[in-house]
């Protein structure tokens, strides 16, 4: 497959991230890594969207905390970011309203509609404006070569910068106003773009417990998006989604990354974080990235059993 007719994929994980742990970026890595190996997929671009405060987990830190240790955590990459817009809503979003909000705002960033699992668009998305005569999509042979991928992704959040506000008390992070002037939609060079859904196998697993999740919301979030799935070590996820009627009908549009190669962080999570930040287990170093077990410890987090 060419370049152009592959489909472009953005991450999306929904989490408490309560702390974001170096599993959270490893997950982000071996899912690019294997949608790219699979040659039909390029991923331009990563969001970490943080649950909202009155999620009521325990020991939930604030969303300004983790907001920061997010940003902290990927201060570095050049297609991860972090989006508030799900902790600065008035209340706790479901990942359903996560996804159609992203995938809204995609839509009118570019000017065009998204593609789902059942439905490719036919219709331009993201790319080159038509209007430029330098094409997108051309021999690298003698050029720079910067990913496609990335260059895409800088369009985007170009747009998006052109479009945002600045929140007070978070003053590193932007916010997108939905009310602003988006002036005339540019047409694109036509490629299919998709928002999938980034977990792991515990989440995954999680649409088996009755009542948890609304059949609706799973139709859409597994039949109209789909999901990536990195799994943890020891995981069966053929029989979790053979468990669930909704798993197995729209089974196609879940992808699991396999790893023949067993990876420490696969067993890396915020619990283990916690408890080690709390025991003040040099560990820890294993879990977090540097940055942020000093915003940690700066901030006093953790310290307790509470959190």
């Amino acid at each position: 497959m060419t370049e152009s007719t592959k489909t472009h994929v953005i991450l999306l994980s929904c989490g408490s991230f309560n702390p974001i742990t170096k599993g959270h970026i490893h997950m982000f890595e071996k899912a690019r890594e294997y949608l790219h190996k699979t040659g039909r997929f390029i991923v331009i671009g990563g969001i970490i969207s943080p649950v909202h405060d009155s999620y009521g987990k325990a020991g939930l830190v604030s969303s300004r905390h983790r907001l920061t240790m997010c940003q902290l955590a990927v201060q570095s990459s050049d297609w991860i970011r972090v989006d508030p817009w799900e902790c600065y809503q008035d209340t706790w979003q479901t990942t359903c309203s996560v996804l159609e909000h992203h995938r809204d705002l995609m839509k009118r960033v570019t000017g065009c509609i998204l593609s789902n699992v059942n439905t490719p668009s036919t219709t331009p998305v993201i790319g080159q404006p038509q209007n430029q005569t330098t094409p997108i999509y051309q021999n690298h042979n003698n050029m720079n070569h910067t990913p496609t991928a990335i260059k895409l992704w800088g369009k985007i959040s170009e747009s998006l910068g052109k479009i945002c506000c600045v929140r007070p008390h978070i003053e590193r992070f932007t916010f997108v106003d939905e009310n602003a002037n988006l002036g005339t939609a540019m047409r694109y060079e036509e490629i299919e773009l998709r928002i999938l859904l980034l977990c792991g196998s515990d989440l995954l697993e999680s649409f088996c417990i009755p009542g948890l999740w609304k059949d609706s919301d799973m139709e859409v979030i597994v039949g109209d998006f789909g999901i990536v799935v990195v799994p943890r070590d020891g995981a069966d996820t053929e029989r979790i989604i053979n468990h669930s009627s909704v798993l197995r009908k729209f089974k196609d549009n879940i992808i699991v990354v396999k790893d023949v190669i067993s990876h420490p962080m696969a067993i890396v999570s915020s619990t283990k974080s916690r408890l080690a930040l709390q025991h003040g287990d040099g560990h820890v170093v294993d879990y977090l990235s540097q940055p942020v077990i000093d915003y940690i410890l700066q901030s006093q987090l953790y310290i307790n059993a509470s959190g």
